[in-house]
């Protein structure tokens, strides 16, 4: 199958609360939806480095995105990504995690064709090396041309604890390699111990489970009737409103959306799956997730700062400086200064200045919640 194949439709998951890049991010501005990086949302770069999958190009390959999001971040995943149409966005009710969303977009586009391919992608995930990725897709889009659910496991540089694994039938291939042939899974492990790790990095046979899903629309229906049959039965319900009409669906998505099970994709139905498949790849990957992921990601002076230009650095390294607050003019820019500092991360926003070890970024999330617990909700 070609990377151009019509029949490819990619889902893009599109949630999320916001506390990891507190203050950057908030409940209603989730990272997905900021530059952390530089340049476009992490949303925005999803969609334009996987549209080549949906089409020869043009408006067509659009037409092929899909969007699954929460009401209260419609408006501003819509500013992110305009090219989207209104039509392709899945708006969620109620979080109900992944495994509702992926059946919705799965028994939406099998109503036109259950021979297409979905391709499912979370939103704010990193991409060194596009070409690379998108070679390993097109493998995993032929696994699921022929059958077989497919996800892509990222070769691990390194133990990590903060990941779930994949364990395949025989060593994956070194860091580097070119993308494998479509394995056999025999199990998801969930985020190890420092120990365990190291030992899966160094037996080969362990993947980091990168939450990329990609499947036949029709196999995915039939593999959550088999192993989720009551959100089997109310994408039944929603899929006969559909057949009524718009109205008719949107009225069934927000009576039967809330009440379907809340249960992710991995645990409700790849972990149960006969014949899983993934591919291995190696393509720069990170998840971007914290601090101190983007300043590891930003470009960096001989010192290694990250800071906005005309900042004063003085005998100071390794530190990450965000400067996100609102300006009027485009030299309307407090000058930022630090001496005689080591590995902080400094972020500026509005209403809200954070200032963290980076090695401490993870913890982030506890302002969050004492903020919350003060009442000062409006901060986060």
């Amino acid at each position: 199958m070609t990377p151009t194949d019509p029949s490819i439709h990619v889902l893009i998951l599109a949630g999320g609360a916001g506390t990891r890049f507190w203050p950057a991010s908030r409940a209603a501005r989730p990272k997905q939806l900021l530059p952390l990086l530089g340049g476009e949302p992490l949303l925005a770069a999803t969609a334009r480095r996987v549209l080549p999958l949906c089409a020869r190009g043009g408006r067509a390959g659009w037409e092929r995105v899909w969007i699954a999001t929460g009401q209260h971040l419609v408006a501003p995943t819509r500013a992110a990504l305009p090219e989207v149409s209104e039509r392709r966005l899945l708006v969620e009710p109620a979080p109900r995690n992944t495994a509702p969303c992926i059946g919705w977009a799965a028994a939406t586009v099998a109503r036109d064709d259950p021979e297409a391919v979905v391709v499912v992608l979370p939103s704010d995930h990193h991409i060194a090396d596009v070409p690379r990725f998108l070679e390993a897709l097109g493998a995993a889009v032929a696994s699921a041309q022929g059958g077989a659910i497919t996800t892509i496991g990222v070769r691990p540089t390194h133990p990590e604890t903060g990941f779930g694994y994949i364990e395949v039938d025989e060593a994956a291939g070194a860091e580097g390699a070119a993308p494998a042939e479509p394995r056999r899974v025999r199990r998801f492990v969930e985020k190890p111990s420092r120990e365990r790790a190291a030992e899966f990095v160094a037996s080969g046979r362990f993947l980091w489970n990168a939450g990329m899903f990609i499947f036949r629309a029709g196999d995915m229906l039939a593999a959550i009737r088999a192993h989720l049959p009551a959100l089997a039965a109310g994408l039944d319900e929603i899929d006969r409103a559909a057949a009524l009409g718009p109205g008719d669906e949107a009225e069934a998505v927000l009576r039967v959306f809330p009440s379907l099970p809340a249960v992710s994709i991995d645990h409700g139905v790849m972990e149960h799956v006969a014949g899983l498949a993934v591919v291995p790849g190696d393509f720069g990957w990170s998840d971007v997730g914290s601090w101190q992921s983007a300043w590891e990601l930003a470009d960096k002076d001989e010192r290694g700062n990250s800071a906005p230009a005309g900042s004063v650095l003085i005998d100071a390294h390794g530190n990450h400086v965000v400067d996100l607050r609102a300006r009027a003019a485009p030299d309307d820019r407090r000058v930022i200064a630090l001496v005689g500092v080591e590995g902080l991360v400094v972020v500026e926003t509005d209403d809200a200045l954070l200032i963290v070890p980076r090695d401490r970024a993870q913890e982030v999330k506890h302002a969050v919640d004492e903020l919350k617990a003060r009442g000062q909700g409006r901060h986060t």
